[in-house]
């Protein structure tokens, strides 16, 4: 990646998170990134495409999170603490706005946009990486448990942004415990 790019890519990352897709233009993102309109579209030929690269660039830290989770995991069920402790922890860094993903979903509600083609790619990914998950802990329910993740993390990214983070990213674990503790041993009848 060129310097100019990477000055882009992490200025346009900086504003989009912190204050919104829409309410940031390119101006402001050339203006920052102390680059020229030419530079701009040279590497990004929209502000769409910008976008896609920030999720992208979203995307790819999550999967490196989960990644290193797995090359310290032992087991499954410590693999999937690892990565809601990685969830909890980013709910209690400093400048949380939420879910960066839900966030753009929520700018770009057209399903057939290339911005939010790339959420629905990234939670597809994700879900799939859970599912695969939960089935290594031997329990029968992978898939349900997987989507109950997910919603867990879905409403800590949201609240953890609205009221104290701490409180919101322990009760998120302690959901996260319950699906490895609690869930069904025994085929529903």
């Amino acid at each position: 990646m060129s310097e100019a790019r990477a000055r882009l890519l992490g200025t346009a990352t900086e504003l989009f998170y912190a204050e919104g897709l829409h309410a940031v233009g390119v101006d402001r993102v050339i203006a920052d990134a102390q680059v020229t309109r030419a530079t701009l579209y040279r590497h990004f030929p929209s502000k769409d495409d910008l976008i896609v690269a920030y999720l992208t660039q979203a995307d790819e830290a999550v999967r490196t999170r989960v990644d290193t989770a797995r090359a310290e995991g032992a087991d499954s069920d410590d693999i999937i603490r690892a990565v809601g402790r990685s969830i909890a922890d980013d709910i209690q860094r400093t400048g949380f706005r939420g879910c960066a993903f839900l966030n753009a979903a929520a700018e770009y509600p057209d399903q057939r946009h290339p911005v939010h083609q790339a959420v629905l790619k990234h939670r597809q990914w994700f879900l799939e990486t859970l599912i695969e998950l939960f089935s290594g802990t031997g329990k029968i329910d992978p898939e349900p448990a997987a989507r109950h993740f997910v919603m867990l993390r879905d409403g800590a990214m949201a609240a953890g942004c609205l009221t104290d983070p701490k409180p919101i990213g322990e009760t998120f674990l302690r959901g996260i415990e319950g699906l490895l503790t609690y869930r069904s041993r025994q085929p529903a009848g």
